[in-house]
């Protein structure tokens, strides 16, 4: 393995990771807050026992994602020094609100976990909140880093020497504004579909639990607003990046050349030396609507760039399949779920945590926002390629010139695992601690 290969595994591996509890810190405290509120507001336990789980589950996920995303800013540096040097000027302001919105997360989570029953209920919700706005805070000012890496703007570049720096145009870059969206409504509504799978699994057990009754039913609820606005702002994202990014909508697609009324490739493989698409299925004119709102629209093709411009094709592809598919299953298992939501109210018709069929579908939907959100992150990352920064640094001129770079990789994927271990552990004993004695 070249060092090149070595380094891009090693930064997907630990964006990989990172990225689960990235999302974790965004969605989870605002579970959090609202089954606080819901107990001030009933007096009912059960929401203060749920708002309590919550709350640790949110502490172990956010221990380990500052770990994993200290060995990130760690491995900016070790593995990607150029793109240091030109960017770093540039992407030094977000990073820096980002660190803020990490100190302010952390201070309100320690308030949150040890100042029941020593600040005022009210105040102990604010904490709540508080987490909550800063752990998205945080994701937005980072997504910012990576929008403006996709559509860079705010500089100069006079004799190879980087000037006129603006250090605010991260966050006015074009793409920061549905790539922000997109993230953070991507991360509540994994995160719903994972509660509600945890929350599905016990009330098969303990169909009487109040706790997880009240658990799923807020999940659900978070999943019916959050996954149909996700959908709508992956259209908007798909028609700025087939605007500024035509090569990587071009290879997501299997498009080889430059087409009026294009349809979309469902599956297949696309062969590069051929430029045909094998084995797929093609819904004709979606595609041309997908990126410009037109059925006859032009959508850019592989072919307005050399071969060797050109995204890795087949797991650009492969992965926005995957992202597509799961996001339509995710939207389907909503609306079902709305249907189920509005006839509960009909006297005699279950309520939906008692829906048995629905709990299963729940447990089985449960990975497919997490499996999505990694897909389209790397849609996002390798579809950007040869460039680290679009148009400007390839990213093989922003790798380490140090030798060896496999050695890190498997040190630092080691680290991840173990990690991965633990937190698998910490999180199965506190859901085991959530049922009776003997169901556990």
């Amino acid at each position: 393995m070249d060092d090149l290969l070595a380094a891009r595994s090693q930064m997907a591996i630990s964006l990989g990771f990172h990225i689960l509890f990235a999302i974790a810190g965004m969605a989870m405290p605002v579970l959090m807050a609202l089954a606080q509120w819901r107990h001030l507001a009933t007096g009912d336990a059960a929401w203060r026992d749920l708002a309590r789980r919550w709350a640790k589950g949110t502490a172990i996920l956010f221990a380990v994602g500052a770990v994993s995303g200290t060995v990130l800013s760690f491995e900016l540096g070790l593995l990607w020094p150029e793109f240091m040097r030109h960017a770093g000027p540039i992407i030094g302001m977000p990073f820096s609100l980002e660190g803020v919105a990490f100190f302010l997360e952390a201070i309100f989570l320690g308030l949150f976990l040890y100042g029941e029953g020593r600040i005022s209920p009210r105040a102990h919700l604010l904490c709540g909140v508080a987490v909550a706005v800063s752990g998205t805070a945080s994701a937005v000012f980072v997504t910012a880093v990576n929008a403006w890496m996709n559509e860079p703007s705010g500089f100069a570049v006079v004799d190879g020497v980087v000037t006129d720096i603006d250090p605010w145009a991260t966050l006015r870059s074009g793409a920061f504004a549905t790539q922000a969206t997109h993230v953070v409504l991507g991360a509540y509504a994994a995160v719903a579909f994972v509660a509600m799978g945890i929350h599905a699994v016990a009330l098969r057990r303990v169909p009487d639990d109040r706790m997880h009754r009240h658990a799923f039913t807020l999940a659900l609820g978070m999943a019916l607003v959050t996954t149909p606005l996700q959908i709508l702002s992956g259209d908007l994202s798909a028609k700025h990046i087939a605007e500024h990014q035509p090569l990587k909508l071009a290879a997501a697609e299997g498009l080889f050349a430059t087409t009026r009324g294009a349809p979309i490739a469902l599956g297949g493989w696309p062969d590069a030396e051929s430029r045909t698409m094998t084995g797929a299925i093609e819904v004709p004119l979606v595609l041309s609507v997908l990126a410009t709102g037109d059925p006859d629209g032009e959508v850019v093709g592989l072919d307005s760039a050399p071969p060797e411009m050109w995204p890795p094709l087949g797991v650009v592809h492969l992965a926005f399949d995957v992202m597509v598919g799961c996001g339509s299953a995710m939207l389907a298992f909503v609306l079902w779920g709305a249907v189920v939501w509005f006839r509960s109210r009909v006297p005699g018709r279950p309520a939906p945590w008692a829906h048995r069929r629905l709990l299963f579908a729940a447990m089985l939907a449960s990975p497919l926002g997490v499996i999505a959100i990694e897909a389209g992150w790397t849609v996002t990352e390798v579809g950007r390629q040869p460039w680290v920064v679009h148009g400007f640094l390839r990213t093989a001129d922003a790798v380490t010139p140090m030798p060896n770079v496999v050695f890190t990789l498997v040190g630092f994927t080691s680290l991840f695992a173990v990690l991965g271990v633990v937190v698998v552990m910490l999180l199965r004993n506190l859901v085991r601690s959530s049922l009776p004695r003997g169901r556990r």
